[in-house]
């Protein structure tokens, strides 16, 4: 294990589901992290109430008081690094990071995505599940990978498959494919943490210990 908590920031412009399975792998000590700050770029986004009824700091900022994508982002990165940041997940987060945030915190930045990449890139919550039924897909799940600055373009971490039902919604198959994307989460980071994720020709290699 490493030796120093792991510092986690979470970004999130929706109900935010999937930290729920992250504050239980910490509570339970599966992992130890602890979420130093959820941020919002969406007042009324659930993941600020959600992130409030666990005692996790929760700022809301609002991308009119900025003149460039750039200049919100440096905010950003100015609250992670105050509050020493070493990991920032992506949870249903709508905003594409620029340049500056993508290479201030290089194959730092995780991102869980509802479907197997490079399926459905730039597809959002219910929106994906619908296009898998409508396309009879058999088999979909979830994709965590390292962010850069294109929209579910960086490089994959770890993919889980989840079966789909002839008798499945978009919102069963959600409730499904989320399941597995807060499995993947916990193992992703538990591999960062362990310093077994290695960049090698532009793809993640995992190195076994």
């Amino acid at each position: 294990m490493a030796e120093e908590k792991l510092r986690i920031a979470v970004l999130g412009s929706t109900r935010g589901t999937d930290m729920e399975g992250l504050v239980k792998a910490i509570k339970q000590g599966e992992l130890d992290a602890e979420i130093a700050i959820v941020i919002s770029d969406r007042k009324n986004a659930y993941i600020l109430e959600r992130a409030k009824s666990y005692g996790i700091p929760a700022l809301f900022l609002d991308s009119k008081n900025f003149k460039s994508r750039e200049d919100f982002d440096k905010k950003v990165v100015g609250i992670l690094d105050e509050k020493k940041i070493g990991l920032v997940l992506l949870i249903g987060y709508m905003r594409i990071l620029s340049g500056y945030f993508a290479a201030q915190y290089k194959n730092k930045i995780m991102n869980i995505h509802p479907s197997l990449l490079p399926a459905f890139a730039g597809g959002m919550d219910l929106d994906v599940h619908k296009l898998v039924l409508d396309r009879g897909i058999k088999i979909t799940g979830c994709t965590l990978h390292f962010v850069d600055e294109g929209t579910d373009t960086g490089p994959i971490i770890l993919q889980k498959a989840v079966e789909v039902n002839e008798e499945d919604t978009p919102q069963t198959l959600k409730e499904k494919v989320q399941k597995a994307e807060q499995e993947t989460i916990i193992k992703g980071i538990k591999l960062f943490q362990n310093g077994q994720l290695k960049m090698q020709d532009g793809k993640v290699k995992i190195i076994s210990f």
